[in-house]
């Protein structure tokens, strides 16, 4: 796994241990930053982390500041290593995503880009959660990008602006209501 993009394009990352974390593919980052542009300025917050990629490419390619949340101790002791190794700095959260949502929520940081890639097997159940949680934290022209397996979308209540197949991955980028 590597940084695709920006300035620190073609630098490795290292992937947590074992089969509880899934990192998002080189050819699906590729492809969806290509489809998100220009990431200058942005703040970024990237639930369900994992290795921190997403987050790690939109700081390669510019974005201002990152916020990396997951739950899984092998997760955020990668996303430190990453972060480290290629010396940049963001906010991690050791913390359950919809934990950390509704504590946020209350100071009403306010995201550019967000990014969702929660386990696959529970993505039926959070769409509306995540959407009611995620909304009052969405800049106005703010983009939610969702990765879940094509069989079992993470269908959010935020309006649909792009969907995209990659095999089994399926990208939906909303904006905000």
């Amino acid at each position: 796994m590597r940084v695709i993009g920006g300035s620190l394009g073609g630098r490795t990352l290292a992937a947590p241990r074992g089969r509880a974390t899934r990192p998002t593919s080189d050819r699906v980052r590729e492809a969806v930053f290509s489809i998100l542009g220009d990431m200058s300025g942005l703040a970024v917050l990237d639930l369900y982390a994992g290795s921190g990629a997403l987050a790690i490419e939109a700081l390669s390619r510019g974005a201002a500041q990152a916020t990396l949340v997951d739950c899984a101790p092998t997760a955020i002791a990668t996303i430190r290593r990453n972060l480290a190794a290629l010396g940049l700095e963001a906010v991690v959260r050791r913390e359950d995503a919809r934990a950390f949502l509704r504590t946020a929520s209350r100071s009403a940081p306010h995201y550019d880009l967000v990014f969702l890639d929660p386990p696959y097997r529970h993505t039926s159940e959070l769409g509306v959660e995540l959407s009611n949680a995620l909304a009052p934290m969405l800049a106005p022209v703010a983009r939610v990008v969702a990765e879940s397996d094509r069989r079992a979308p993470l269908r959010l209540d935020l309006p649909l602006l792009d969907e995209r197949r990659y095999g089994d991955t399926l990208i939906l980028i909303h904006g905000p209501r």
